[in-house]
């Protein structure tokens, strides 16, 4: 059986063929704020620290920041035993751990921390 394309999947292709290349694309998911940050600083996560009996995880960034949570925001982990919670892997703009089955991203952990800090002016 030969692989065909669909009417539709014809027409998108042809409608992207007659546009101007720095037309944007609908299709495509567009950098948002963080995803421009996190590209423009080259921002990536070094290592993770964990305590469990002080409910404390730390995500260090190569910027020398350093994120801090409490370990039972992540249920997952906060279940796992440390040595478990030692053993992630990491690309630098996510942690993946393959024993627990939990992945979070460094955009997350950016979320996070723009949506708690406080900006208000005081005089």
């Amino acid at each position: 059986m030969k692989p065909s394309t669909g009417k539709n999947t014809e027409a998108y292709l042809q409608s992207l063929e007659s546009q101007s290349p720095d037309a944007p694309d609908f299709y495509v998911r567009q950098k948002d704020m963080l995803d421009q940050l996190i590209d423009e600083q080259g921002l990536r996560i070094r290592r993770v620290y964990v305590d469990k009996e002080l409910d404390l995880f730390l995500v260090l960034l190569n910027s020398k920041k350093v994120i801090k949570r409490t370990l039972s925001d992540f249920p997952r982990l906060a279940k796992a035993a440390e040595s478990a919670i030692y053993q992630y892997e990491t690309d630098g703009l996510g942690i993946h751990w393959p024993e627990i089955d939990e992945d979070l991203s460094l955009k997350g952990f950016l979320a996070y921390e723009l949506a708690h800090t406080d900006l208000s002016i005081r005089s």
